[in-house]
C-alpha cells in the first residue's frame, strides 16, 4: 500500500487527540475529587476568587471572657466586629448591681479579651484607683480608667489602648513592659491593680 495524503488531516488528527487527552485529565481529576468541578480544586497561586473554600480561610469569631457583674458569665464566641456592648447582650446583660461605668461599652472586642464588669461599690466611677476595690482590666479599661492608675497619665494610658489594639489582648501584667515610658519599677507598683 502506498502513503496516505493526509497531511491536513494530521493536523486536525493532532488536535482532536490533543483535546481528547486534556479531557481525560479533567475527568481524571473531576473523579478524583469526589465530583468537584477541576477548575475551582485547582487555582492558580494568587488568584483570588478561585479558593472553593474561602469561609474556612476566615475566622469564625472572637472568643472573648465575659466576668464580672453580668447575668451569665463565661467564654463566648462573637462575631469579628463586636464590641463589648454586644459581650456584655451575650453574656444575658447587666446584673441589677452592676457599675456600668465601669466598661466602655463602645470599645471594640479583641480576640482573647476578658472584659470584667464590676459590681457597684467596687469599682466607682473610674473603677482604676487602688481604693476603688477593683483591679482594672488592661484589655477593657478606658482611657480615664489607666489614667487614674498611678505613674500612669494621659499620654501613657493611650499608649497602652493603642498598643492593645494593634497587637491584641495583653496576657499578662508583665505585658505592659512593650510600652515606651513603663518599665520594671512601673509594673511593679501596678501589681495587684490591674489585670489582663
Amino acid at each position: 500500500m502506498g502513503s496516505f495524503p493526509f497531511t491536513v488531516s494530521q493536523r486536525r488528527l493532532a488536535a482532536i487527540a490533543l483535546v481528547a487527552l486534556v479531557a481525560i485529565v479533567l475527568l481524571a481529576r473531576h473523579a478524583h475529587h469526589g465530583g468537584a468541578s477541576p477548575l475551582a480544586v485547582a487555582p492558580l497561586s494568587g488568584a483570588t476568587g478561585a479558593d472553593p473554600s474561602p469561609a474556612r480561610a476566615r475566622s469564625p469569631g472572637l472568643v472573648i471572657d465575659v466576668a464580672g457583674a453580668v447575668k451569665r458569665p463565661g467564654v463566648y464566641t462573637v462575631p469579628s466586629g463586636d464590641r463589648v456592648v454586644d459581650a456584655v447582650a451575650r453574656a444575658g446583660g447587666f446584673t441589677a448591681h452592676a457599675d456600668r461605668t465601669t466598661v466602655n461599652l463602645a470599645a471594640p472586642l479583641v480576640d482573647g479579651e476578658q472584659v470584667v464588669v464590676a459590681g457597684a461599690g467596687a469599682g466607682g466611677t473610674g473603677g482604676s484607683s487602688p481604693d476603688s476595690g477593683g483591679p482594672v482590666s488592661l484589655n477593657s479599661a478606658t482611657a480615664e480608667q489607666l489614667d487614674a492608675l498611678p505613674g500612669i497619665g494621659p499620654v501613657t494610658a493611650q499608649k497602652i489602648i493603642d498598643y492593645r489594639t494593634q497587637h491584641g489582648p495583653f496576657t499578662s501584667v508583665d505585658g505592659l513592659d512593650a510600652i515606651p515610658g513603663i518599665g520594671a519599677a512601673r509594673i511593679g507598683e501596678l501589681q495587684g491593680l490591674v489585670v489582663p
